[in-house]
């Protein structure tokens, strides 16, 4: 992922799937957001109001990761990171619990929880919403760039975005942290294109992954908008197909 321009190539996939189809140790840093399965459960008590009821899901946005696939999946997480290179998850307070056993148990070491200050006070059923979980996971030994930097992030949340979307500037704090420019950040559940849109500002390198084309179409258009002031390469996946204005290398 190393070169003079920055490059992006954007999956349509399964998450694992698309994980165990990477190189060994070609990642310096796992950023990502899943759908994790307790979305559900707060959908039910009518907790996440933005995300529309289907008949195969809570929402008709994207499909929810299930708890008992988390263990591939950070198996594959931390086979595909090279050595001594930082993971982070977002989640909430439920799937931490799941997530941090497995992730030991792949091999990582876990640091800490940091904490996500949304600013404003979000839904909720018995105390609302206002922050959220990012773990800290570390493969073999990182220094951190700037150890002034403090375990709560205030960052206010994004209002009519995509489900879940998390602030740009967010991201590019753990992206400055824990890498140096023109190294790689990878993402197997994007979305909307968030943490590849903070790779290019920070000028990092970025593989990102959605299950969802819409996701994925979403996030073309965004890093598309994004790359103005960079020179980036853009390999999006078939089942895409070309659509108007969307000026990218089409990948098989």
């Amino acid at each position: 992922m190393r070169g003079k321009s920055l490059e992006v190539e954007l999956s349509c996939a399964d998450a694992v799937d698309w994980l165990a189809g990477l190189p060994t140790e070609s990642a310096d840093l796992v950023l990502t957001d899943p759908a994790y399965e307790s979305l559900e459960k707060h959908r039910a008590l009518g907790t996440t109001t933005r995300l529309k009821r289907s008949k195969a899901s809570s929402n008709d946005w994207f499909s929810t990761f299930p708890n008992a696939r988390f263990a591939e999946l950070l198996a594959q997480t931390y086979r595909v990171l090279r050595p001594n290179r930082h993971f982070y998850m977002f989640c909430d307070s439920e799937t931490m619990f799941v997530v941090k056993p497995l992730a030991e148990a792949a091999g990582f070491k876990f640091w800490k929880p940091l904490i996500w200050d949304k600013v404003s006070i979000g839904m909720g059923y018995h105390y609302r919403s206002r922050h959220e979980y990012i773990l800290f996971f570390e493969k073999g030994k990182r220094r951190l760039r700037d150890l002034a930097v403090a375990d709560v992030l205030a960052f206010p949340r994004v209002h009519r975005g995509y489900p879940t979307e998390k602030p740009v500037g967010l991201a590019e704090v753990l992206i400055e942290q824990s890498t140096i420019q023109g190294e790689g950040v990878i993402d197997p559940f994007m979305g909307s294109g968030t943490f590849g849109v903070a790779s290019l500002k920070s000028k990092r390198h970025f593989r990102g992954n959605d299950i969802a084309p819409e996701a994925v179409r979403r996030a073309v258009k965004r890093i598309e908008s994004a790359q103005s002031t960079h020179r980036v390469r853009i390999q999006t996946p078939l089942v895409l197909q070309r659509e108007p204005g969307l000026h990218t290398e089409v990948s098989t």
